[in-house]
C-alpha cells in the first residue's frame, strides 16, 4: 500500500466543474492525490499558502477571475517553484506566444484520457528536473526512458512506479542496496526496488552524506546508529564495510 508521504501531490485549476471531477478521477486512478480542485487563480494561490508539500500543478489556461492561467503560473515560477502543466482547447497564436514567455513543462490538449495525464505528468517532472520549458505548444515531446525512473526534485526523489511517480524525501533514506542491475532504497518507513544500477543512483546523493562502504551498499552516514569494528548498524541492519572503503568510512564516522 502506498503511504501518504511517497504519494505525489497535485493541485487542479479547472473552473469546467465536470471537467475537474474527470481531472480528479484520473490522477486517483493513477495513484496521485488531487490536494483540491478550485476554479480560480485567487483559490489556486490560497490553497499553495496553506499546502506546502504540493509538488505539481494543473492549470487551465481559461480560467475564471482577473487573472488566467498563464498568469497564474509567473506567480507560481516566481513563488512556488513547483512544475505546471498547462491544460487547454485553444492554439491560436496569442496563446502560444504567451505560453512560450513564461515556459511550461508539458501541456494536456482538451479532450485527453487517463494515460495522457500521466505522461503529461512524468513529462513535466523530467523537464523541471533539468530545468527545461517545452519548446512549443504543438510539438510532440519525447522522454529518455532511463532518465525518468528516479529524478531528484529539490529535497524529495521522484521514482517512477508503473505509470506514475511516488516521492522519497533524501533525508528519510538510510541506505542503498545493489542486487545486479537493481537497486533497494531503504527508508526509515520501508524499502523501494528500482530496476536503476546501485551507481546511477548514488550519483544523485551528496557524497558528504552519502558513501560507499561496500561494493553493494551506499549509506547515509547521519543513518547509522552505531559500529563495531568493520560493522555498521542502521535499523537493526547489520552493513560490512570493505577493505578498499574502510579508512573513508571512519574518517568521516570521526566527524561525527
Amino acid at each position: 500500500m502506498q503511504s501518504e508521504d511517497a504519494t505525489v501531490q497535485v493541485l487542479v485549476v479547472e473552473d469546467e466543474i465536470l471537467l475537474a471531477k474527470n481531472i480528479t478521477l484520473s490522477l486517483t486512478k493513477l495513484n496521485y492525490n488531487v490536494v483540491a480542485a478550485v476554479p480560480s487563480a485567487v483559490e489556486a494561490l490560497k490553497i499553495l499558502e496553506e499546502n506546502p508539500s504540493i509538488n505539481i500543478a494543473i492549470l487551465d489556461i481559461m480560467i475564471e477571475g482577473s487573472l488566467d492561467g498563464i498568469e497564474l503560473a509567473k506567480i507560481i515560477k516566481s513563488n512556488y517553484d513547483i512544475p505546471f502543466i498547462f491544460l487547454t482547447s485553444h492554439t491560436d497564436r496569442s496563446i502560444i506566444n504567451r505560453v512560450k514567455e513564461v515556459g511550461v513543462y508539458a501541456y494536456l490538449l482538451k479532450p485527453f484520457y487517463d494515460r495522457v495525464v500521466s505522461i503529461a505528468i512524468e513529462i513535466a517532472l523530467v523537464n523541471f528536473s533539468k530545468n527545461k520549458v517545452v519548446p512549443n505548444l504543438l510539438e510532440k515531446e519525447e522522454i529518455d526512458k532511463e532518465e525518468n525512473k528516479l529524478l531528484k526534485i529539490k529535497d524529495h526523489f521522484f521514482v517512477k512506479k508503473d505509470h506514475y511517480f511516488e516521492k522519497i524525501k533524501v533525508q528519510d533514506v538510510q541506505y542503498l542496496e545493489a542486487d545486479g542491475n537493481y537497486t533497494t532504497i531503504y527508508t526509515e518507513n520501508g524499502s523501494f526496488l528500482y530496476s536503476v544500477v546501485l551507481k546511477t543512483i548514488e550519483a544523485k546523493f551528496s557524497p558528504q552524506v552519502f558513501v560507499r562502504v561496500h561494493r553493494g551498499f551506499v549509506v547515509n552516514i547521519n543513518a547509522i546508529e552505531k559500529f563495531n569494528g568493520n560493522v555498521l548498524y542502521i535499523n537493526n541492519k547489520q552493513i560490512q564495510v570493505s577493505k578498499s572503503h574502510k579508512d573513508k568510512v571512519f574518517k568521516l564516522l570521526k566527524r561525527l
